[in-house]
């Protein structure tokens, strides 16, 4: 299953209650697994985006669908497609 990574923007006006942002994050969680994926991890993050995401779906288009699932919920994304390191020596050997 491909791994993608979606780093995420919270706006102030949007996180009014700390307790309301958790809550909602349990909302994604449960929508991403009804698409057939998985939340693998999730960080808070300091810098420009507020929160990391990494998750497995099966293809693209149901990335793009979890991109939709967190931005409904207010919440703006910038998603990413990732390879375990491991995986990154078996293709060069392949070359």
């Amino acid at each position: 299953m491909p791994t993608y990574i979606s780093e995420v923007d919270v706006h102030e006006a949007e996180a009014q209650n700390p307790q309301d942002l958790v809550s909602t994050w349990g909302s994604i969680r449960e929508e991403i697994r009804e698409l057939g994926g998985e939340v693998l991890d999730s960080h808070a993050v300091l810098g420009e985006y507020d929160f990391l995401v990494v998750y497995d779906v099966d293809d693209r288009e149901t990335a793009f669908k979890v991109t939709q699932v967190i931005e409904r919920h207010g919440l703006d994304t910038r998603t990413m497609g990732a390879l375990p390191i491991e995986r990154i020596g078996e293709l060069v050997d392949d070359v």
